[in-house]
């Protein structure tokens, strides 16, 4: 049975954007599952009601029904024991939730701080009033002023990158030669930046950089090939 997923889309359903989004598109090409994803709109809030919340990603499995990322991606890996672990061990999966902190806590507002306002112009017309006044009662600013400092904001992105930028210096992936849960949490961010934004946010040179070419050339180029927003 293939597996159902709710996907963030923005105006072309086919351009998906969500960071949470990508991380369970990542792990389940992982487990080597297969899955159906659904675009869906900020606005589209009855269409996963039946996940009692109002946030994507949302897993359909048979008849269970997951939301939230880090819930995904753990059961992933309880339903599909034979298939390749996202974890792999319960010191893997406390690394990976350490990660999982980090990206949240400092990489997502460094980003944030650089694309919310080139957002608006990937979505649906129905979600725009929407993201634009809920964003903005949250960062009490307008996109644009919040966003205003670009030079300040991207060195913040670099310094915040550096512990990152110091582990995969030395090794192909977090989770050693091969990429794991912690790399896709990572990955999520980035891919974020690169589906909303047409900003070049990564310098040539930096092992992220390579790093970020790794991951989207995995899974036969899942990430590279997914539309992403271009310059006006």
């Amino acid at each position: 049975m293939t597996l159902k997923m709710y996907d963030l889309a923005g105006a072309d359903p086919l351009l998906r954007f969500s960071p949470y989004c990508w991380r369970t598109r990542m792990a389940l090409a992982h487990k080597g599952l297969e899955v159906e994803t659904i675009p869906w709109r900020f606005t589209d809030k009855d269409a996963i009601a039946m996940s009692d919340q109002g946030r994507v990603p949302v897993l359909i499995d048979g008849d269970k029904v997951i939301h939230d990322s880090w819930d995904i991606a753990c059961y992933l890996d309880e339903a599909y024991p034979d298939r390749p672990a996202l974890f792999g061990s319960a010191d893997a999966k406390g690394a990976a939730l350490f990660i999982r902190r980090w990206c949240e806590g400092q990489l997502h507002p460094a980003l944030a701080r650089l694309i919310v306002a080139d957002i608006v112009e990937i979505l649906h017309d129905k979600d725009v009033e929407y993201f634009r006044s809920s964003r903005e009662k949250a960062l009490g600013a307008s996109l644009e002023e919040f966003c205003a400092e670009q030079e300040t904001n991207l060195k913040r992105l670099h310094d915040v990158l550096m512990p990152f930028r110091l582990t995969v210096k030395d090794r192909p992936f977090v989770g050693g030669d091969e990429p794991a849960y912690a790399d896709y949490i990572v990955f999520g961010a980035l891919q974020w930046a690169r589906c909303s934004s047409p900003q070049n946010l990564l310098q040539a040179d930096d092992p992220v950089t390579r790093w970020f070419a790794d991951m989207l050339d995995l899974f036969d180029g899942l990430g590279v090939k997914a539309p992403r927003a271009t310059a006006a």
